[in-house]
């Protein structure tokens, strides 16, 4: 469960009136680390005691709620995401989105800029891994070096979800009893199986998320952006950066054929495979998830 450590929370300003909450970690001396969360998910879901840990590895860790989440403004529009909207995205259909992938990563970009890092070590979980590899395709100079976790390539054939998937994680109950629900369900659904997590730490994480602020329609946003998303295979095959993917073999959210494609696609991509990983990021597999992100950091070129 997170800790009430967590360090003093800033905004940041951004070109385009983005404004991102944010928090860091540790001494800015240390090896800049940029983690990046998943779908709906607010920076929170990075445990204050995961962060410092890998402040022990010797980074220096940033993470922050990305647009349309938690502290960060909302998107201002009054467009409304239908679900006829998103099933035309989910069968591939043209389909127009408020925000792409590309602008998240150029939001992580300009995160950056404003913190005074020419470039970071990044760390992506699910649509954070989806961003992660967006930003060292679209701004390669700002990457030292990438993880992405749990994620995919954009290519349609890999990276699938379980077909009993959505309609188990369908509970209509509004408001936080709901929301509680809806994560307890998702956990059981989704976590790993193999490292479960106790279910009252899942629940005193929804109400901490509620409490942050839970936006359905700008959690709509951000699955059309990863439903309208291009097949970035090509281009992470010009990739010349560090870079290492993380699945589990019982991830039913995004199938784990998402991580072998990302692997296969990058060259000299490192993979890892761990039995009994679901799609979430277990205290259990901490030791394992920064040694690969340690390894991978070790790897770049000092700058």
């Amino acid at each position: 469960m997170t800790s009430a450590a967590a360090p003093p929370e800033q905004t940041a300003s951004l070109p385009g009136g983005i404004e991102l909450a944010y928090d860091t970690f540790g001494d800015p001396s240390g090896d800049p680390l940029l983690l990046i969360m998943g779908l709906g998910g607010p920076m929170t879901w990075w445990d204050v005691r995961l962060c410092e840990r890998l402040v022990e590895a010797g980074f220096y860790v940033v993470r922050y709620d990305n647009r349309d989440i938690g502290h960060s403004a909302p998107f201002p529009t009054d467009e409304r995401i239908t679900l006829a909207r998103l099933a035309r995205a989910f069968a591939g259909l043209p389909t127009t989105a408020p925000y792409a992938l590309t602008d998240l990563a150029d939001d992580a970009a300009a995160l950056l800029t404003h913190l005074g890092i020419d470039s970071a070590h990044v760390w992506g979980v699910s649509m954070g891994g989806m961003i992660a590899q967006t930003l060292a395709i679209h701004h390669p100079d700002r990457v030292r070096s990438v993880c992405s976790t749990m994620s995919t390539t954009g290519d349609r054939r890999v990276g699938f979800q379980h077909p009993t998937l959505l309609p188990a994680l369908l509970i209509k109950k509004p408001g936080l009893d709901g929301y509680i629900e809806r994560q307890i369900k998702g956990a059981l659904q989704i976590g790993s199986p193999g490292y479960p997590e106790p279910e009252d730490e899942v629940r005193q994480r929804a109400i901490d998320t509620w409490n942050r602020g839970v936006d359905a329609a700008a959690v709509a946003r951000q699955m059309l952006a990863i439903l309208t998303q291009p097949d970035r295979t090509k281009d992470l095959g010009r990739l010349d950066v560090p870079f290492s993917v993380i699945h589990g073999l019982a991830d039913k959210m995004v199938h784990v054929s998402g991580g072998r494609a990302t692997a296969a696609a990058v060259p000299g991509a490192e993979l890892t495979l761990i039995r009994g990983m679901g799609h979430d990021l277990p205290e259990g597999l901490w030791p394992t998830f920064i040694r690969v992100v340690r390894r991978t950091a070790d790897r770049a070129v000092a700058v």
